[in-house]
């Protein structure tokens, strides 16, 4: 049976790219990046004041030097002004052109402005290009700022209008497709009836997605009728990339999913990984190169394997590079019993260190949604039976 390393592994090989759009900066933020992004400019374009108070020319000022007539001020966005003077300075503010002939500021606090007259204090240190930001000390025309694969947050987003450029080619999200499966489920808010359940799976899947930046969703339901769920199944695949089903993928008698989806052209990748919860995890590739995740039905495994594999398969489909796996350590001894990988629901503190502590959230088994409340993912625990003690440090998957 296959690892959790070897079913994400094959996830990554059926993965196709997704084509790129130009979108204003205004809509890129949290978005995957798909262009290199280049300097338009030295970075900063100019010699730039750092602080308010007046630019110099400093070797006079080391020569003994201590009061300065003022020639004028420059102002942020306005072209250099040229000292006329050596033994004379210019009024700055924070942001704008050093002015030609001077080399350093001082800072306005450090100074006595008397009438037109910059008075400095004999003990001050003068030193050459002191709150001067270079020109070209960031980066020099041409050098690339951002790589494609990146997702745009506020500081990319800042970067990519900083290069002078409007818009950026960014990747579209696709829209999952969410099917639910099974005669036993009742929407939220209808009449129930002792023998059902709430359809709650859909509506945890949904908020994961959302929190992780999938935002348009298409949901539905499909009851346990084999014709019925080859005509709704076909119909998603020619309208969705993506086809996310959650139930009716064991071994049960109206356990249809898989092959329906194989009699509809779907391709099975593969079915089953040695993992608890969500063992019976069923993946396959239509032939259009749609992706079709059909997860167990049980509510704490569906959640595991939707943010376990599903999510990461989305990012991959979107450009985005492999971010760096987050780890945390254990608040307290686990012991996994049998010789699969284990995921345990968490919630995180950090010590005054800084580092990360998964505290187990026990439940009663994979159906006890309940549990999962006020946890904030789960730790993968390598295969036993062993006892991790406090302090083993795993990946930890964020819902």
């Amino acid at each position: 049976m296959l690892t959790p390393a070897d079913a994400e592994l094959l996830i990554a090989q059926h993965v196709q790219v997704l084509a790129g759009r130009a979108e204003p900066l205004a809509r890129c933020v949290g978005r995957v990046l798909r262009e290199d992004i280049f300097a338009e400019r030295d970075q900063p374009p100019f010699d730039r004041v750092m602080m308010d108070g007046i630019a110099v020319d400093s070797a006079v000022l080391r020569a003994g030097s201590r009061s300065l007539p003022v020639e004028g001020l420059q102002a942020a966005g306005i072209p250099a002004l040229t000292l006329a003077s050596k033994n004379a300075c210019i009024e700055v503010t924070t942001g704008a052109v050093l002015p030609q002939g001077c080399d350093a500021v001082i800072p306005v606090e450090r100074i006595e402005l008397v009438a037109s007259e910059a008075r400095i204090p004999p003990e001050l240190a003068i030193a050459e290009w002191q709150h001067v930001h270079r020109r070209g000390s960031d980066r020099r025309q041409g050098d690339m700022l951002l790589a494609a694969g990146v997702r745009l947050g506020p500081a990319e987003v800042a970067i990519i209008a900083g290069a002078g450029k409007s818009q950026a080619l960014i990747s579209v999200p696709p829209v999952p497709m969410l099917v639910s499966t099974g005669d036993e489920l009742v929407e939220p808010g209808m009449p129930i009836l002792d023998h059902q359940i709430r359809r709650s799976n859909v509506y945890g899947m949904l908020a994961a997605l959302q929190r992780h930046g999938f935002s348009e969703v298409s949901l539905d339901h499909v009851r346990d009728d084999a014709a019925v769920l080859r005509q709704q199944l076909a119909a998603h695949l020619q309208q969705h990339p993506v086809l996310l089903l959650s139930g009716g993928v064991s071994m049960g008698k109206l356990d249809f999913v898989p092959s329906v989806l194989e009699e509809l052209g779907v391709r099975r990748v593969f079915h089953r990984i040695a993992q608890r919860p969500g063992k019976p995890l069923w993946f396959g590739v239509g032939d259009a190169g749609q992706l079709v995740f059909a997860l167990p039905g049980n509510p704490v495994s569906t959640l595991v394997c939707l943010v376990r594999y599903v999510i990461p398969a989305l990012w991959h489909a979107l450009g985005l590079r492999q971010s760096v796996a987050e780890s945390a350590a254990l608040a307290e001894p686990v012991v996994v019993r049998d010789d699969t990988t284990t995921f345990v629901p968490a919630r995180l503190e950090s010590d005054d260190t800084g580092r990360l502590w998964a505290v187990p959230q026990s439940g009663n088994n994979s159906g006890d949604f309940t549990a999962l409340a006020g946890t904030d993912g789960f730790i993968e625990l390598p295969p036993g039976p062993q006892s991790y003690a406090k302090g083993f440090a795993a990946r930890f998957y964020r819902w």
